[in-house]
């Protein structure tokens, strides 16, 4: 069974960055078709989708982010020590949620679903 174990969280002022980390053990990351990240905002049961990295041949092929972090945040990954990253530049108070990431399966955006069970998730606090 696949465990991921994210990291990185904190509180931060407006226009701060972070670096988010994904840590898997069980398996290699890299053996499923796609990697994401998700957050969800205080009061809110949702997980949101930001990020979404699909990898064919052990190459990084497509990258695709929400709108609302589009521009500001860069999903990536090392194959060496089997982690997946978040960089979050240009934080806003919108971001403030619990990050989660999770391996994916779905050919598209839309028809993502997630793979593992949640890990425990790295609070995000974006606030002056």
């Amino acid at each position: 069974q696949v465990q991921l174990v994210e990291s990185g969280g904190g509180q931060v002022q407006p226009g701060g960055s972070l670096k988010l980390s994904c840590a898997a053990s069980g398996r290699h990351i890299f053996g499923y078709y796609a990697m994401g990240w998700y957050r969800r905002a205080p009061g809110n049961a949702h997980h949101e989708l930001i990020a979404r990295l699909v990898s064919t041949n052990h190459t990084t092929d497509y990258i695709t982010y929400a709108d609302s972090v589009k521009g500001r945040f860069t999903i990536s990954r090392d194959d060496a020590k089997n982690t997946l990253y978040l960089q979050m530049d240009h934080l806003k108070p919108e971001d403030t949620a619990v990050y989660y990431c999770n391996a994916l399966a779905g050919l598209t955006w839309e028809t993502t679903v997630t793979l593992v069970p949640w890990g425990q998730g790295t609070q995000v606090t974006v606030s002056s």
